[in-house]
């Protein structure tokens, strides 16, 4: 996205539609062919070699097969691609010296760049950094650096590497606060949003969304609909009811767009309505969709136990007791199965409560707020001391 553009330009384009990178369309098309079946799978499989091919798109390719437990290729196919890249990296190489040698800087740093989006193209990660490091170093404006440092953080969401992409968004981080400019800020906000999302950290990931919820810019990534879609299923099970309420289910931005997703509204307006029967019945569409999603399949299991949590938690907190049969016709589920999920997920500490099995009676033991602060103390005054040890040892060296 963004490319062979001044900074100015950009700067003027914050509201301006970007279509989703590349690398990012093809990566969830490359997990649809391995995630799919049957025809599906077929047809995902032959779109991915088809547009790969056209790119000349090799490390791509090879990370597919790799994927897809299959060879893509014949090794006449990849001699011929391996040809084709030689010979556009030599005219990208020739661009650079010419314009090193009778052009200005900024016709370098271009050269450059788009040397930098070829092996982001063709996903050959060791000279892409080697690129981004050279192309950064001739880039002056603390808004094109931060363009490409997005980039690289869009590159490692790509090749599902969180360790290259938390080291990205770092180096962001850092940027913004040296001067980045509000757009780019916002922007910074969804990526990193999306990053902890995908390695499972929905409690700091719905914070950022839901802070990016009116100001969303970053369609490179996802567009607009999409954003919402993720950020209702995290809220649901991150965020107290109150807040699912005004700042999701009531938030004017989300109201614009999920009527077109009736499973998600039919789900998160049950919750939020404590209307936990049609919440469990909708349930397993809503993860059969999760499963399907590029960034959330491996969590699929996790975010099943975590909307679960939510609403027998909303539940029990209306009630000191309640008939573990009435919970069950609340949530339309049998006693048993309720006595089996409740039960596993005490004995985990996910739930204040226990079960009295001889009068089949769910009881709810809320700890008392002074005790909770009496706890909190005593941890906090033990960190304390811990780091008063360690600098009494510095010290004494």
């Amino acid at each position: 996205a963004r490319r062979g553009e001044s900074e100015s330009e950009r700067d003027g384009m914050a509201d301006e539609f970007v279509p989703q990178d590349d690398m990012l369309r093809l990566a969830e098309l490359r997990f649809r062919a391995v995630s799919a079946e049957g025809m599906e799978a077929k047809g995902a499989v032959d779109t991915l070699k088809r547009e790969l091919s056209e790119r000349s798109a090799l490390h791509w390719m090879q990370l597919a097969s790799a994927q897809l437990d299959c060879e893509l290729m014949s090794e006449a196919e990849v001699a011929e691609m391996r040809r084709a890249i030689e010979d556009e990296l030599k005219k990208l190489d020739a661009k650079v010296t010419d314009a090193e040698e009778n052009l200005g800087e900024s016709e370098v740093r271009d050269a450059l760049e788009k040397r930098l989006d070829f092996f982001l193209r063709i996903g050959d990660r060791e000279q892409a950094v080697a690129a981004y490091e050279r192309t950064l170093a001739a880039t002056v404006g603390v808004g094109q650096k931060l363009d490409l440092v997005l980039h690289m953080i869009r590159f490692g969401l790509a090749l599902r590497d969180f360790a290259f992409t938390s080291k990205y968004i770092t180096i962001a981080k850092e940027m913004v606060e040296k001067g980045g400019d509000w757009e780019r800020r916002n922007r910074l906000r969804v990526y990193e949003a999306t990053h902890l999302m995908a390695v499972r950290q929905f409690k700091p990931a719905s914070a950022l969304f839901l802070e990016a919820l009116a100001t969303f810019s970053a369609s490179e990534l996802f567009d607009y609909k999409q954003f919402v879609r993720y950020t209702v299923l995290i809220c649901m099970h991150t965020v107290d009811r109150p807040t699912l309420k005004e700042k999701v289910s009531n938030a004017p931005e989300v109201l614009s767009v999920i009527l077109e997703m009736p499973t998600m509204r039919a789900f998160v307006e049950a919750l939020v309505k404590c209307d936990y029967r049609t919440y469990m019945a909708q349930l397993p569409d809503v993860l059969q969709a999760v499963s399907k999603e590029y960034y959330l399949s491996t969590h699929t299991m996790f975010i099943g136990r975590e909307l679960r949590v939510a609403a027998y938690s909303q539940f029990l907190a209306s009630y000191l007791s309640v008939k573990l049969e009435a919970m069950g016709v609340a949530f339309g589920v049998g006693s048993e199965f309720l006595d089996a999920e409740l039960t596993r997920f005490i004995a985990a500490g996910r739930l204040s409560c226990k079960i009295d099995k001889v009068n089949g009676v769910v009881e709810t033991a809320r700890p008392e707020a002074r005790h909770s602060i009496y706890e909190s103390t005593i941890k906090q005054g033990d960190i304390l001391l811990n780091r008063v040890q360690k600098l009494s040892r510095v010290i004494d060296i």
